[in-house]
């Protein structure tokens, strides 16, 4: 029994040898080279089929400035003209003819440039949300992560106090056995083994479905197993001013760049309506075969014609002013649309760099404070134990809050690595820090 009690006092040792041990369950789960985040991030850039889609958009948008940019196709015709009915010869009159001709629709100028121009803001309006969706990408993929991450804490926390536990137990049966104990001790420690049980299959069954998140961001099998690495460095470094981020997170997210584009876009469509008040051209050119002879026996001249047309727009009360406020309502939308999103973002930043600084703040607490001195309670708690100045229920109270603290710290620690992901994504930039 002293061997026991020696055990039990020096458990600050213990949990270090018992940190790699895991129940068979947990043991089952992980399998494999162990997934850092900078990899999960990697494979997930390279292999999610939304960015893909998104990527292949923005490559189809990339093809349309230069089409925009070109005159139309021009138009190749082939008549008979004048052709005889009574006879259907060639050679019977003498404007009779087989032409051919070739006509091209010229555009008003600045027509084609302002369409290349709309299609180029839009095809850059694109690119920079492929940006935008590679960003909200890592944040996925950083979230799912160290919610993963935070969940092997956890199952580790779990495994150590259920090996502790039962030696609590070993120890309230020994004195239950010379006289020394209760057996409502042994009892105690029993529910609380129990409880840890129902804990760790609720943290198992959280750890699949997180298993199966990660594993869809990286489009892998959803069945798949990850394992993690067991330590990372918990060091949170500190953010730079509000105000700064605001800045950056204006000048650098692509979202922002992209509605911008998207109302350079809506404002060359109001250019190029106006444009519409002036009118296209055709230019054609027709030569005409003919074949027979004059009345002085020469041979009749081929003969050749030259077309001009252009529209008329008569009707601008009906057709180009309403193409012009509706051009002007699209632009207005999009100026909304951008001073909206503007302050979305402004509100994603300050919510992100809040929550980091909480968790921020109590992951130092849990760290410098609370869990120093719950392990001291435990200590002194077995301590008072050993010589009967403690009962056994406050004991394996001192144990469970010990546990209780440990799973926060390690949640508190997740938390703000995942509003640090929020904020990266929400600035834009990587360079969050002081």
């Amino acid at each position: 029994m002293v061997f026991v009690f020696r055990f039990l006092r020096f458990n600050s040792l213990a949990r270090v040898l018992l940190a790699s041990v895991l129940m068979s369950g947990v043991g089952a789960v992980q399998a494999g080279e162990p997934l850092t985040l900078n990899k999960a991030v990697a494979e997930a850039l390279m292999a999610n089929p939304g960015l893909a889609a998104i990527e292949a958009r923005a490559k189809a948008l990339a093809e349309i400035p230069e089409q925009a940019d070109a005159l139309p196709d021009p138009v190749l015709s082939v008549n008979i003209a004048n052709l005889p009915l009574d006879s259907f010869s060639f050679t019977q009159e003498g404007m009779t003819q087989f032409q051919v001709g070739i006509t091209q629709a010229l555009p008003y100028p600045g027509k084609l440039a302002l369409r290349s121009q709309a299609a180029s803001q839009e095809a850059r309006a694109a690119e920079s949300d492929l940006k935008d969706r590679q960003l909200q990408l890592v944040r996925d993929v950083k979230t799912v992560w160290w919610n993963l991450f935070y969940l092997d804490r956890a199952l580790d926390v779990i495994a150590r106090n259920q090996v502790l536990l039962k030696q609590f137990v070993n120890v309230a049966e020994t004195r239950y056995t010379v006289g020394r104990g209760l057996q409502q001790d042994i009892l105690l420690a029993q529910l609380e083994l129990a409880k840890l049980s129902d804990s760790l299959i609720r943290v198992l069954n959280m750890r699949d479905n997180q298993v199966a998140r990660l594993n869809v961001l990286m489009d892998h099998p959803a069945t798949g197993s990850i394992e993690l690495p067991q330590s990372i460095d918990e060091t949170l470094q500190t953010l730079v001013s509000a105000e700064l981020l605001q800045q950056r997170a204006v000048a650098s997210r692509p979202s922002l760049m992209a509605q911008t584009e998207r109302m350079g876009a809506a404002r060359s469509r109001v250019d190029l309506a106006k444009k519409d008040y002036a009118p296209d051209f055709k230019v054609g050119a027709v030569y005409g075969l003919r074949n027979g002879s004059n009345p002085d026996g020469s041979r009749r001249a081929d003969l050749g014609s030259i077309r001009f047309s252009m529209n008329l727009p008569l009707y601008s009360g009906s057709k180009q002013d309403r193409a012009v406020d509706q051009r002007n309502a699209e632009w207005m939308q999009q100026k909304y649309r951008l001073q909206d999103q503007r302050n979305q973002v402004a509100s994603q930043v300050q919510q992100a760099m809040i929550d980091y600084r909480r968790a921020g703040e109590q992951v130092q607490l849990f760290q410098q404070e609370i869990i120093p001195q719950a392990r001291q309670t435990v200590d002194a708690m077995l301590a008072g134990y050993q010589v009967g100045k403690v009962d056994f229920l406050n004991l394996v109270r001192s144990q469970t809050t010990l546990y209780n603290y440990e799973t926060q710290y390690w949640n508190a620690l997740s938390a703000a690595n995942q509003a640090l992901a929020r904020l990266i994504a929400a600035v834009g930039e990587e360079n969050v820090h002081e």
